[in-house]
């Protein structure tokens, strides 16, 4: 029984790192695209572009969804999870046009 638990502990383990090592990526993905996002922001608030672009944002949601599906995750997780990007990327781009509008 114990060389059983033993094992069990050891995939329990890689497990485990693995899914420390893909948090890492999706911290550092998510800070990556949030930079792009930032930019766009600043451009938008620049040239006094709307803060959303609701033809963009569905067009996202339609390819997030599309890519769950090929990679078997949920595409409704998928969906809440790009809508839940998407309003912190809009409030980050009211923020811009505010700034912008008291400079």
């Amino acid at each position: 029984m114990t060389d059983t638990v033993t094992r069990a502990a050891e995939i329990l383990k890689g497990h485990r790192d693995s899914i420390d090592r893909l948090d890492a990526i999706l911290v550092y993905t998510l800070g990556e695209r949030f930079a792009h996002t930032q930019a766009v922001g600043k451009l938008k608030a620049e040239h006094d572009l709307p803060p959303s672009d609701p033809a963009r944002e569905a067009t996202q949601i339609a390819r997030l969804e599309d890519l769950a599906n090929r990679a078997n995750l949920d595409p409704e997780f998928a969906k809440k999870f790009l809508n839940f990007i998407i309003q912190e990327v809009i409030q980050h781009h009211h923020q811009h046009q505010h700034r912008n509008d008291g400079a």
